[in-house]
């Protein structure tokens, strides 16, 4: 099932996407295998905290989050991963650990990874272990205004 806030907030904008259907899956790469996405090609949205607000680090599934390179992108010194706990009541419409990567609708920050913004399509968990969307990287980026920097090894 599709985010309720994503889907409605797509549609009212009447911006075109796809909807992948694949079985069950959990990690990044484990939903790339299902949906037969090479791992670089499928974006995952990886929660941390910046100067104690939550953000979005949303990088290719088969990179990490170096927590320094987001240090100095930010110039914050109080940069770290989210622990599920701290952010899964912000995602009602969604389970936990597949969010999408719009912080718009739930008033965050989000920077990509360069990687994903030089692909003409981005391709990420629509808000279930089971679906995925892809639409276009024009659509994306004048719709959620990420931050595109390097912050992924």
């Amino acid at each position: 099932m599709l985010a309720k806030s994503l889907k409605n907030y797509l549609d009212e904008r009447n911006v075109r996407y796809v909807t992948i259907r694949h079985s069950p899956a959990f990690t990044a790469q484990e939903v790339a295998q299902s949906a037969h996405i090479p791992g670089g090609g499928l974006a995952k949205t990886v929660m941390v905290i910046i100067d104690g607000a939550l953000a979005m680090a949303v990088l290719p599934a088969n990179r990490r989050v170096q927590v320094q390179e987001l240090r100095g992108l930010t110039g914050c010194d109080d940069v770290r991963l989210a622990h599920e706990d701290e952010f899964k009541h912000c995602f009602s419409d969604c389970e936990v650990g597949a969010m999408p990567p719009f912080g718009n609708l739930y008033d965050m920050s989000v920077y990509v990874s360069p990687e994903l913004a030089v692909e003409p399509d981005i391709v990420f968990n629509a808000g279930s272990h089971t679906e995925l969307i892809r639409m276009t990287w024009n659509d994306y980026q004048a719709l959620v205004k990420p931050y595109v920097a390097q912050f992924a090894m």
